[in-house]
């Protein structure tokens, strides 16, 4: 653990027997909360026997920093946490504190299971036919079904419609995206559409101009084009946000949103609207 203000990185190692999502989300929340020094990131995961801990553990003793874990097995665990303090080293298991609490209050034992929160179950099938749906609707592909969306997401060029949509597809809810350009007929049905929630992204013209750059710059191209023109941008902004106001889709201005929070204000519209027990276990 760094003492110094002269530190400037950190060794952290994430050990779990299954893929490490939970724990590397936990992790990664915590340590941007020190933004002024960097963590180094070892991530072991599917540990599960000993042979793969001892490959682990020497690579923390080659690398000691903070040790977090999220770990079923207590041979494995107490095998961690001994050389861990042989080694000098902080570890924890971040789930423990959240299991006794449960235990407490709801006065029963946990019954672990490695990856249990990936078990193949209806919800996970659910999420993958969200996906494939997604993955076919995207950037107004296949709009003769949009009505069999969840979400639909319209917007200008680079508002990030696509990896929104992604990522609500993989919290189970189905979501197809639509390019809003000025000029351009709208897709059949999409302001007629009765069952998906309609949302409009949207962003400040300095941002979409950025963003519209970037992506010019890594395809190589150097033509002169409109596409990146702040009044033309303006224009394309005009047109999405009356076009929003006179259906009365809502908007969300994702300027200064990462895909994450993007995707949570869209989650929370969408719970707001729909009765209770009418929306995916997301």
């Amino acid at each position: 653990m760094p003492t110094q203000k002269s530190t400037r990185f950190y060794h952290l190692h994430l050990v779990s027997d299954a893929t490490g999502e939970t724990l590397h989300a936990i992790a990664k929340a915590a340590a941007a909360q020190y933004r002024e020094i960097s963590a180094i990131e070892h991530i072991h995961s599917l540990v599960r026997s000993q042979a793969r801990m001892d490959r682990v553990l020497g690579e923390i003793a080659d690398a000691p920093g903070v040790v977090l874990y999220t770990l079923i097995n207590e041979k494995l665990r107490a095998h961690l946490e001994q050389r861990c303090q042989e080694i000098g080293v902080p570890s924890l298991s971040v789930l423990d504190p959240v299991l006794s609490l449960l235990s407490n209050y709801l006065n029963a034992s946990s019954q672990p299971q490695v990856g249990g929160q990936h078990v193949l179950d209806a919800h996970y099938f659910g999420r993958i036919e969200a996906l494939n749906f997604t993955m076919l609707h995207d950037d107004g592909q296949h709009t003769h079904d949009l009505d069999e969306a969840d979400v639909i997401l319209v917007g200008i060029s680079r508002t990030s419609k696509t990896p929104t949509s992604i990522y609500l597809a993989n919290r189970g809810i189905k979501a197809a995206n639509v390019p809003l350009v000025p000029d351009l007929p709208l897709p059949a049905g999409l302001e007629d559409a009765e069952k998906p929630m309609v949302i409009g992204l949207i962003a400040s013209p300095d941002r979409i101009m950025h963003i519209r750059r970037n992506r010019l710059l890594s395809i190589n191209e150097n033509k002169e084009t409109d596409y990146v023109d702040k009044d033309r941008i303006a224009r394309e902004l005009s047109f999405a946000r009356k076009l929003c106001a006179r259906n009365g889709w809502p908007m969300i201005d994702v300027t200064r949103r990462s895909i994450e929070e993007t995707a949570a204000a869209v989650l929370n519209l969408y719970h707001e609207r729909a009765p209770a027990g009418a929306v995916p276990d997301v």
